[in-house]
């Protein structure tokens, strides 16, 4: 099937001659690689639904432990209470669903309702704008057992790429007695007020926190041209550091560039490792439910391992480059099996961060070799190169760093967003047939 590869090259010359966006082009090519691939697939006669619609994860939050078995922690429950959280969506659609999380607890959790809206700031939501979100063919609430998601039924809410919304989930009395699974590192305030206000304008009485309860993904539906990239990761990824209520992750950053023409979905948990528990499960224990799974993926783009060589709260022997390498090819493997294209993120500087060692830098520089040019990865991310100091390349540039030598700041992040070259959407898109 060789109509794609023309239609990039038109999508190429065009921006050569024009100067048309990147953007424009990167969402000319990837529409025409997605057609292109439709094609082959109605001359075969699969997947026709395909040629329809196609659901799309435009947010997400990895589900976490309530209770790290590395870090501890508290396991939270809530009865008679509204958490109500804001996110941003990556890209927009004419129908919603939403995602809970019941994935670590110990029993069952009701939600007796849940709405979604237009967030405007503090807690509040757009007048007009609220929705009533149902389960299972129109109830207004669910029971989500033990270790299990939900889905919600179809929202109809036409919303454009990064509108920020308000989801409020309402668990009545005694109705969490096993706890919420959480998602750490949230980033973003959300509210926890007593009784049902889920429809409430304003919230009366609110507790906050920066974690995400009970809430994994918000997903949307697409049309022909349903794209998800997925980015796995580790605290870099999910943001840590980065300004709160800003929307300042790389992942975030990367959405805007794409002027939410496609979905980026967060995967990010920090602490994470490759190979063995560092904080969440390890990533490839993960793999198939937060990127496998995920509607609409067609990319992946990893960034992991740091935590794997710096002695992270005493976990063990440090795994050499070989271990770490081998758990990529492990993951390369499981995306090429479902004909997901995986990208390689090379580890970014850490001297100066508490758990700097010479020997664990001899380890990123073989590990970051490996990404950079063993061709395993259907293309490289160099985010080392992006925001290291040429002076000195073990160390983050002093603009870009958030002071602890380890993570990026807000122009850090935004940075790393700017070094993915959009065309690996697409030049590799999809095998001829």
């Amino acid at each position: 099937m060789r109509i794609h590869r023309k239609l990039l090259a038109l999508a190429a010359l065009s921006k050569h001659n024009t100067g048309v966006g990147e953007a424009a082009v990167f969402a000319f090519a990837v529409g025409a690689s997605l057609l292109a691939t439709q094609a082959a697939r109605a001359d075969t006669g699969q997947d026709l639904l395909f040629l329809q619609r196609e659901w799309v994860e435009s947010w997400s939050a990895a589900p976490q432990q309530p209770v790290d078995p590395v870090v501890g922690g508290t396991v939270r429950s809530f009865s008679d209470q509204t958490i109500r959280q804001v996110l941003r969506l990556s890209t927009g659609g004419r129908t919603l669903r939403i995602r809970l999380t019941n994935e670590y607890c110990t029993g069952p959790v009701t939600i007796g309702a849940v709405h979604v809206a237009l967030a405007n700031g503090s807690g509040g939501i757009v007048a007009g704008s609220d929705h009533v979100v149902t389960f299972s063919g129109g109830s207004g609430s669910v029971t989500v057992p033990t270790a299990a998601p939900a889905v919600s039924d179809l929202i109809q809410f036409p919303v454009s790429g990064l509108t920020s919304l308000a989801i409020s989930l309402y668990v009545p009395d005694g109705e969490n007695p096993g706890g919420a699974t959480p998602h750490s590192l949230g980033q973003q305030t959300a509210y926890i007020v007593p009784g049902d206000q889920t429809g409430a304008a304003t919230l009366t009485g609110a507790e906050t926190t920066t974690s995400r309860f009970l809430l994994s993904g918000v997903d949307v539906l697409k049309g022909e041209l349903g794209a998800t990239i997925v980015t796995l990761g580790d605290s870099i990824t999910d943001g840590f550091a980065s300004t709160v209520d800003a929307n300042h992750r790389y992942p975030d950053y990367l959405a805007q560039r794409l002027q939410g023409r496609v979905a980026v979905a967060n995967e990010g948990i920090s602490g994470n490792r490759v190979l063995s528990e560092g904080i969440g499960p390890n990533a490839q224990s993960r793999f198939d439910r937060d990127v496998l799974s995920r509607p609409g993926v067609r990319y992946v783009i990893l960034l992991e391992g740091i935590n794997d060589i710096g002695p992270l709260l005493n976990l063990g022997p440090r795994p050499s480059a070989d271990e770490i390498i081998a758990g990529y090819r492990q993951l390369i493997a499981r995306s090429h099996e479902l004909g997901v294209l995986i990208f390689g993120g090379t580890l970014t500087p850490y001297q100066g961060a508490g758990y700097y060692t010479d020997a664990g830098e001899a380890i990123r520089e073989a590990v970051n070799a490996f990404v950079r040019t063993s061709g395993e990865f259907d293309g490289v991310v160099d985010f080392d190169a992006a925001v290291h100091d040429p002076a000195n390349p073990l160390r983050f540039l002093p603009a870009y760093d958030s002071g602890d030598h380890l993570h990026p700041n807000d122009v850090g992040y935004a940075k790393m967003a700017d070094s993915v070259d959009l065309r690996l959407f697409v030049l590799h898109a999809y095998p001829e047939r």
